[in-house]
């Protein structure tokens, strides 16, 4: 069976380099018909908040990376994980150590200096010697052999011996710590592949001693290049790193984020856009980077647009209407809306890179009229061009149909008619249709709003003799 996790701590937001490693883990496991398990790694009590739990839930939810199992607590495994530290200590493979803070920090900078890492003098010495109920802790005793670790992204990796301290395993109030309780949990959940950043393999390197020693068997580890941000630094919230639920709010649809996730740091050929059942048949660890992904909101928006056009009428109407809603000055019937915005998303749909940018572009089919007029769009409504369109209103009532075919060529004759530019027409007649808001071309203007909200429209900007 294969099985991957997510393992996020809650002390946050998704983040979006998390989104992608739970995605990849998500879209590894469904690509072998295997399970995605979710545990939320709570062992700081501190930081860990159930308000975080929920968002990680709620960014899993709205990207569609749906979990298998019930969701694990990392915290509520701590008696497993002391248990494990235990027989450590009884097999050999860890030891109780008496050292103070001060004594610590005082071998760590010697060890530092030396060019090595901490190596306890307890790790030689037998616990009856220490002071009677003196404080401790537990920590691992450390190979004196390299670390080989064969990841599926990065190669063979090696560690020097010395490199490895002898790791704390359990805290001096018992508590166990990250590497421990990660070891014991993937191992008990028979996670088989382990697909996080690449900031986790050094702890690969720990955990592989903590397997070793426990005789339990190695999951197959893939390191991923963190995200970077278009300086090709470390991605941070000065390059826009957000969470989830933010790009959600921007408007985008998880299928387009899911996509552009997945091209962040994986390729399949040239390949640039998925449905899931392409993603799901194409993924492998085989297709992973070595170099870091760099984000581009730029290319996240053009491929969020590909999938914007791709989606049902209905259902961009309503993700949209939380952005159409937020109009003022907008029409109140619902009904009216509803069916405006619906006739014209085939049109909208090809525009935008978000449902924002949707709900922003359809925003001239509800705006309340009369509308003010101001800025660029007014000057365009001179005393000539208010003539002119009253002339336009009288051919546009004679019109037999109201369609977009039969509105754009009327609307080429009048320009030929009154002999001048289309743009003579074009400008006053969008300001009187749109008020200056983003829309599509005219005749599509016009066949959205309907033959009577057209003319009505256009009468609003008559000379004031008329």
């Amino acid at each position: 069976m294969i099985r991957t996790r997510f393992a996020p701590s809650p002390t946050g937001f998704l983040h979006i380099g998390g989104a992608r490693t739970a995605l990849f883990s998500w879209l590894f496991a469904r690509h072998h018909g295997g399970e995605f398990r979710l545990r939320i790694e709570d062992t700081d009590r501190a930081r860990s908040t159930d308000a975080a739990i929920d968002a990680i839930k709620d960014g899993l939810d709205w990207l569609g990376l749906d979990c298998d199992g019930e969701i694990v607590s990392q915290h509520a495994n701590a008696p497993r994980h002391v248990e494990i530290a235990q027989h450590l200590l009884d097999t050999g493979k860890a030891f109780k150590c008496f050292l103070t803070a001060d004594e610590t920090e005082a071998l760590r900078d010697d060890a530092f200096k030396a060019g090595r890492a901490l190596r306890s003098p307890w790790r030689d010495r037998d616990a009856s010697e220490a002071p009677e109920n003196a404080p401790f802790t537990v920590r691992f005793r450390a190979s004196d052999d390299d670390m080989i670790l064969s990841d599926a992204v990065q190669g063979d990796v090696r560690w020097a011996a010395k490199d490895f301290d002898d790791l704390i395993l359990l805290r001096s109030d018992s508590s166990p710590t990250y590497n421990l309780a990660v070891v014991v949990d993937d191992h008990d959940m028979e996670i088989s592949h382990i697909i996080r950043g690449d900031d986790h393999l050094v702890n690969a390197g720990r955990q592989c001693q903590i397997y070793d020693a426990l005789g339990w068997e190695r999951p197959v580890f893939a390191h991923i290049p963190l995200i970077h941000g278009d300086d090709g630094k470390k991605l941070s919230k000065r390059h826009g790193a957000l969470g989830v639920e933010a790009y959600r709010d921007m408007g985008y649809l998880p299928e387009g984020l899911r996509n552009y996730l997945l091209r962040l740091g994986w390729s399949h050929g040239d390949q640039e856009f998925f449905t899931d059942d392409q993603a799901q048949a194409a993924f492998g660890l085989g297709g992973l980077n070595k170099a870091p992904a760099r984000l581009d909101f730029s290319k996240m928006a053009h491929v969020n647009a590909h999938h914007i056009e791709a989606a049902d009428d209905e259902r961009l109407l309503e993700l949209a209407s939380p952005f159409i809603e937020a109009f003022e000055n907008r029409e109140t019937d619902a009904e009216l809306i509803r069916n405006r915005y619906l006739a014209a998303m085939p049109v909208l749909k090809t525009r935008a890179s978000t449902l924002e940018e949707i709900a922003a572009q359809g925003y001239f089919l509800i705006k309340s009229r009369p509308f003010l007029i101001e800025g660029k769009p007014a000057k365009a409504l001179n005393d000539e061009a208010r003539d002119r369109l009253t002339r336009l209103h009288t051919l546009l009532q004679g019109l037999a149909e109201w369609t977009e075919p039969l509105l754009a060529e009327a609307l080429k004759a009048f320009a030929e008619t009154e002999e001048v530019g289309f743009g003579k027409i074009g400008q006053p007649l969008r300001a009187a249709l749109t008020g200056g808001a983003q829309a599509p071309d005219l005749a599509h203007v016009m066949a959205f709003l309907g033959r009577d909200e057209s003319l009505a429209r256009i009468q609003d900007q008559f000379p004031p003799a008329h």
